[in-house]
This record gives C-alpha cells, structure tokens and sequence, in this order.
C-alpha cells in the first residue's frame, strides 16, 4: 500500500483507518460490474485506502456479493483490510426490518455469507429503531462481537441522545458500547455533525465515518449548469435521485449552486477542483476519522486521493475565506459563565 495515506485511530480504540475510504452505496452491484468494482477497490487499496464499507440494502445485497468478490482477488491479508457493512433493511419479512435480535445476528450471517468473510472489522446500525428496546439492541451487537463476527459496532444517523443511551445502557450491562457514528458530513450539512455530537468525541471518544462528503455531487461543481445525463441524480426510478434532482431547482437549491461556483474559485487558487476542497476540507476536522468516498471508475479514486494534498493549504486564512462563502457555520453553545 501507498505510503502516503494517513491514517487515524478510529473513535477511543485500536483501530486504524485511512482518512479516505470506499463505499458501495448504489455504485457497487448496480451502476458497475463486478470487474469494474474490483479495478476500483484494486486502485483504492494501492492507493493505501484498505477500509471498504457497504450495508445489506445496497443493491439488495449484490453490492455485498460484488465488493466480496473483489475482496478476494485482492490476494492480501484479511489483517491488511478493515471491511464495514451496516444493518437494518435486510429484505421485506416482518423480521427482515430494524435491530432486532434476531435481524442483527441473521442479517449478519447472511451479510458475512455474501461477502465472503468470517468476520468484519465494523457493523452499524444503519438507522435507529424506535420499535426495539434500548438494551436488546446492545445485547445482541454484544454477541455478535463475543461470537467473532465482527470487532466492533457503531451506528449510522443516530441523534445524540440515542447514542448516548446505548452507551448508558452498555455501561450499566458492562458491555461494549458504540465505537462510532456514520453520519452525513458536508460543507452544505454541519450542524449534527458539527453541533450536537460535540459532547459525544468528549464523552465517548466517538469515531466517525462520514458520507456524502460531496453532498451527493453538487459540491463537485457538475451540477452548476444542467443535469449531465451520466450523473447520479440522472437515475430514473430512485426516489432518493428524484428528490436531489428536484431540490436543485428550488432557491435554497440554487442557492447552493452558487456557493459552488464561489468554491470553485478557492479551490482553482489552491490548484485543486472543487472536489478535492471539499474532501480536503472535511478531512481536515479532527473529529473525522474517514470519509467515505464513491466512485464508478478508478480515475476518480485516484483524483479523490489528491485531495490529501490539499489539506496542508487549507491554511486558518483560506478556512475564513471558505467560512465567508458557505455562510453555515453553526453557533456553540452557549457558555453563560463567561457572559
């Protein structure tokens, strides 16, 4: 592997991951083939990127299928890999949905199954369930950790108070709690990650693992103009596509678009394109752990990659330069002992 990635610790633990790391989402077992997947994660991985997350949902499962299969012509150690999946929609029984226990240990199995692994590195809750106590939801992740399959677990869009009473509840049982959070994280989405899961890296030491980092592409600058026919928001029949798709044509879509055509000069100056300061600005908060990225084909990774070299320009000047255009940022806490 490259030499030049960096590498964080993930949340209060051992565990190493690269600040830029590979998802499956709706590219992996749908938008490619499995050839294409493997050219991917193949030019990820000599990249220095080793974590690779997917979910059970993705593509119904072939994302899974596809990314194992990858995985094993890779011909590298498991040790040299940190693999991720997530659970919660498993499929359309009536105990195929939620974090029960029986969903998280089945879904697991069959996640593991597909994959082609005895075990991965970390599973998320992929969303809270309101229908599920507390304290069955932190047994089970337990057992599955007791019983090997998988090292460590953490959670994907959780408030804070949710996360919090997991760890409550794991402490009280003297159990695991979770290690870290998947949220979105963007320069156009702060305020969860920015605001309200302050007290958690201060409490909980928690990790994160962001997605969308180029707020599902506007940040790269492609949609300033029209729609291109071979993007993301072009897929027909995806309701979530749909939605962004629509979004675009409202004033706060338009909006965002013309903060992108402002960033796009910043970037320009610094030599980079506006997707690389945009992954270069997530990086550089320290509460990142990874950002998780996409990609279709390898140049991309490779492009993404770059972005690392960004990161040292994004001097306290350039970050109130970027702060003046996003016009965004969210407001502490207030602290009355000092008012």
């Amino acid at each position: 592997m490259a030499n030049n990635m960096e590498y964080r610790y993930l949340g209060r633990s051992g565990l190493k991951v690269p600040v830029l790391s590979l998802g499956g989402w709706i590219t992996y077992g749908s938008q490619v083939n499995n050839d294409m997947t493997f050219q991917c994660m193949k030019t990820a991985f000599d990249l220095g990127i080793n974590m690779f997350d997917t979910a059970e949902v993705y593509a119904t499962g072939q994302s899974e299928i596809d990314m194992g299969d990858a995985i094993k012509r890779l011909e590298c150690k498991r040790s040299d890999l940190v693999i991720t999946t997530k659970l919660f929609w498993g499929g359309k029984g009536p105990n195929d949905r939620g974090l029960s226990r029986k969903h998280i240990i089945e879904g697991l199995r069959a996640s593991l199954a597909r994959l082609q692994l005895e075990y991965v590195d970390v599973v998320f809750a992929h969303r809270p369930d309101m229908d599920t106590p507390m304290e069955e939801i932190v047994r089970a992740f337990n057992w599955v950790i007791d019983q090997g399959m998988s090292l460590y677990w953490g959670t994907s869009e959780w408030s804070s108070q949710q996360i919090t009473e997991a760890h409550m509840v794991a402490q009280r049982l003297n159990l695991i709690g979770p290690l870290c959070e998947q949220p979105q994280y963007n320069m156009l989405h702060r305020e969860r990650f920015e605001k309200e899961y302050q007290p958690l890296y201060k409490n909980f030491g928690l990790g994160t693992t962001i997605w969308s980092p180029l707020a599902s592409g506007i940040l790269t600058g492609k949609y300033n103009n029209a729609i291109p026919s071979d993007s993301r928001f072009a897929i027909s029949g995806n309701s979530l596509m749909e939605r962004m798709r629509t979004s675009l044509s409202t004033d706060e879509g338009a909006a965002k678009l013309e903060k992108v055509r402002q960033l796009s000069v910043i970037a320009e100056r610094l030599g980079a394109t506006p997707a690389q300061l945009a992954l270069a600005w997530c990086v550089k908060n320290p509460h990142v752990s990874t950002v998780i990225t996409g990609a279709s084909r390898p140049s991309q990774i490779v492009e993404n990659v770059r972005a690392l070299q960004i990161v040292p320009k994004l001097t306290p000047e350039v970050i109130a330069e970027i702060e003046a255009v996003l016009g965004n940022k969210p407001e502490p806490e207030v602290n009355f002992r000092k008012m």
